[in-house]
């Protein structure tokens, strides 16, 4: 009876809600079976050698040794993060043991996803002791299950310990016939000279800003969203020569344009940019003697959260900007604008002698320098600006040497035209 009353009390209460109804603006997914994205890094990794951007030598030298059977048992691959070294390894790999087989696609396809039996990848500070040195030794004296090579692919290899290095030393200068090793790292000094001698070394450079933005703006394509070029071109210059680094940061805006398009704004927004068209008001400022405007410029710097510091190095990297398009021309590849920045660059920097610019970038620089030690940072920073801007109302360089040089201790373009003596 006990029992029946406890039922009917339970189907008497009221069907727990879910948690979406209790929580507000907590909704439930669309779809229960939810799909798991893939990042951009991940989804758009090359592939083959020809996809590989900003390493066109060490592509082409790769696939001449597999042409000529002329490949060799090790092989160092040096260079910073997301600049393609383990991309490559597998791409080689897989040119390696998968080709003209049966089952090439099969292999291939489990060696780009890092799941193929014969060529094992080994994080290097995961597997850094001499007990996993001989693991990989004892392993590498098995003949591959299904392809030509057993390869070893050991990423941050500089990682390992000293001894597990010497257990490697024989190994390496003398393997099987049928092992090959792949070594990656991003501190190739912190790798023995010794392990070195025994590797044909690559050295994978950082990819230049522009490369970076031709394939953003291809990923952007084939993602069907919309982006401006300028924005772009940042992103591409601040992944510092990361391939990886700027897919990463694309991924971000994606993320925060909500399908929306990518914009200079929206960078700013999401990635704490100052606005770039601000800094270049104030270099275009400096550049016309407008102390006023100048000193405007930098308070809107300012109290739009940017640090003295960071506008210091805005500064600086925009008058880089304007000495390379004055010394080179605003065509150059160089010059890491978009289209549309270019003419603006190649206007400001016509207000501007390279020598001054040049110059300008070393003020900035000693600037930052004694910020940082300063108990009043906002009057060196405005005074330096003032500084700059009233550069007109001194001798030019060229009359400045004519006239037996600078003054003691008066930087070269800023030095102040001699009064004359008094009789």
């Amino acid at each position: 009876m006990a029992s029946s009353t406890k039922k009917k009390k339970d189907a008497d209460a009221p069907a727990e809600e879910p948690a979406s109804s209790l929580i507000p603006g907590l909704e439930e997914p669309a779809s229960t079976a939810t799909k798991s994205y893939t990042v951009l890094a991940r989804r758009y990794r090359s592939r083959t050698f020809d996809e590989v951007v900003g390493q066109d030598s060490i592509s082409r030298t790769l696939q001449n040794a597999i042409s000529t059977g002329r490949t060799a048992h090790a092989y160092l691959f040096c260079g910073t993060r997301g600049v393609g070294k383990t991309s490559m390894a597998r791409i080689f790999a897989r040119a390696l043991n998968a080709h003209g087989q049966v089952q090439a696609r099969e292999i291939g396809d489990a060696i780009m996803r890092g799941e193929d039996i014969d060529v094992v990848e080994i994080d290097g500070a995961s597997n850094r002791g001499i007990d996993d040195a001989r693991d990989l030794i004892a392993g590498a004296g098995i003949a591959p299950a299904r392809s030509a090579y057993k390869i070893y692919i050991i990423d941050e290899v500089h990682m390992l310990t000293t001894p597990a290095f010497n257990a490697l030393l024989k190994t390496m200068e003398e393997p099987p016939s049928h092992v090959k090793f792949i070594l990656c790292t991003t501190e190739a000094h912190k790798v023995p000279a010794t392990i070195q001698s025994r590797c044909q070394r690559f050295d994978f450079r950082n990819i230049a800003a522009t490369k970076i933005a031709g394939h953003l703006k291809d990923v952007l394509a084939k993602e069907s969203i919309a982006a401006d070029d300028a924005a772009v071109m940042q992103v591409a210059r601040l992944a510092n020569g990361s391939m990886r680094d700027g897919l990463s940061l694309l991924d971000r805006l994606v993320a925060a344009s909500g399908d929306g398009r990518i914009t200079a704004q929206l960078l700013s927004e999401v990635l704490g940019m100052p606005d770039a068209s601000v800094v270049a008001a104030l270099v275009s400022a400096i550049g016309t003697g407008d102390a006023r405007s100048a000193l405007e410029h930098c308070a809107a710097l300012l109290e739009g959260g940017t640090s003295i510091e960071q506008a210091l190095e805005l500064m600086a990297d925009r008058f880089r900007t304007l000495m390379v398009a004055a010394v080179c021309g605003a065509d150059s590849e160089l010059v890491e604008l978009a289209e549309e920045a270019r003419a603006d660059a190649a206007r400001d920097a016509k207000s501007f002698e390279p020598a001054t610019l040049a110059h300008l970038i070393a003020v900035s620089d000693a600037v930052l320098r004694a910020v940082k030690q300063s108990g009043a940072p906002r009057t060196l920073f405005d005074a330096a600006v003032v500084r700059m801007a009233l550069a007109a109302r001194f001798a030019p360089v060229g009359e400045a040497a004519a006239a037996g040089g600078s003054a003691a201790g008066a930087p070269p373009g800023l030095t102040a035209k001699k009064a004359p003596r008094p009789m």
